[in-house]
């Protein structure tokens, strides 16, 4: 599992933080150029390798020379990028004019994540309109030698990486760090103040004061905690039921073919079961194919979810699953506690990816 976990929201900058205790405005202040304190560490390994670019034509280090660069690794059904996503792009929008570059590598954990298809709907979804880089054979990925979603990487003007950050979070560290280079690139001030993105539904900051559950796969080569009495048959149809569940355990109810990467619901009725504590709940999961709608029911301790419903689903617990995406079923609207969510599946075919909190 490369998907940051949140339990280490709090960043990780592996390549330096900045003391940033000088600012761009002081040191126009005076007359030696400024410079930032973040390290100079390796050169940027560049993009060699994408399958094709969205937004741009192909970049190359010559080409960005020049600017402050900000890679973003992400993959689009992570919760973990989604919620970062609002703040890359907005500096995208605050500092394109003062010499920042964004440039998105969009390398898929699942297979589905590998279809262009299903980036383009993302990237309009996001309303991402930067570069970005399809690395589809994660090439771009072993070249950066990355190791996880999402990771966040600073070039200087001159080509060479200056700051790494892995996990969400610590945006006002980052965004001191894109100030500081942009500072050192110009040789004077920059705008300071710092981004406050509106965020909606999955794109919320997780609650971690409440959140006591953490990302869940459902397939077999990552599952963890599945609590059907019956032994999964890997690949082959089985039925499955599903009793009482401990915190963080999960079930499966009826007929079920559970692969490598995820479930597939066998016909109407079909149904999948966990026990959480968080505040949002997620699910990624598709239809099967293209053009298909899977209709489900979701209920919260074996009642409608009411107010506690997430942006994917009413009141009632009816929502439709359409595309291969993240979808937000539950947002606890008061006090946050122990849950049982049931999600029934009206339609067969639905592949089911993973669970996650926030």
């Amino acid at each position: 599992m490369n998907r940051y976990s949140l339990a280490a929201l709090a960043i990780v900058a592996t390549f330096g933080v900045a003391t940033l205790s000088m600012t761009a405005a002081s040191h126009a202040a005076t007359s030696a150029p400024y410079r930032s304190d973040l390290p100079v560490q390796d050169a940027m390994p560049g993009f060699d390798g994408a399958a094709t670019w969205l937004n741009s034509a192909p970049l190359t280090p010559a080409q960005l020379r020049g600017k402050v660069v900000l890679v973003d690794f992400w993959t689009y059904s992570c919760i973990n990028c989604i919620r970062t996503m609002p703040y890359v792009r907005a500096w995208h929008d605050k500092y394109r004019g003062q010499g920042l570059a964004v440039v998105g590598v969009h390398t898929p954990e699942f297979k589905f994540e590998a279809d262009q298809d299903n980036v383009n709907a993302a990237v309009a979804r996001f309303r991402i309109d930067f570069p970005v880089a399809l690395d589809s054979d994660q090439r771009i990925w072993q070249a950066w030698r990355n190791r996880a979603w999402p990771t966040l990487y600073l070039v200087d003007a001159n080509g060479k990486i200056r700051y790494r950050q892995l996990g969400e979070g610590g945006y006002d560290k980052l965004e001191r760090a894109i100030q500081s280079l942009l500072a050192e690139a110009r040789g004077g001030p920059v705008d300071t103040t710092l981004v406050a993105p509106p965020m909606h539904a999955e794109q919320l900051a997780p609650d971690l004061r409440q959140l006591d559950s953490s990302e869940t796969y459902v397939g077999y080569s990552q599952a963890t905690n599945f609590r059907s009495p019956e032994p999964v048959r890997p690949g082959m149809p089985q039925q499955y039921s599903v009793g009482a569940l401990a915190l963080n355990q999960w079930g499966l109810s009826g007929p079920w073919t559970v692969n490598a990467e995820s479930a597939v619901a066998g016909p109407a009725g079909s149904g999948i079961v966990h026990q959480f504590s968080a505040r949002d709940l997620h699910l990624v999961m598709g239809a099967g194919a293209r053009g298909r709608q899977v209709r489900i029911k979701v209920t919260l301790d074996g009642r409608a979810p009411g107010a506690d419903h997430g942006a994917d689903i009413d009141a009632d617990g009816n929502g439709l699953v359409t595309d291969t995406r993240l979808y937000q079923l539950i947002r606890q609207s008061g006090s946050v506690r122990q849950r049982r969510i049931e999600v029934r599946f009206l339609d067969n075919g639905a592949d089911v990816y993973a669970f996650t909190f926030g």
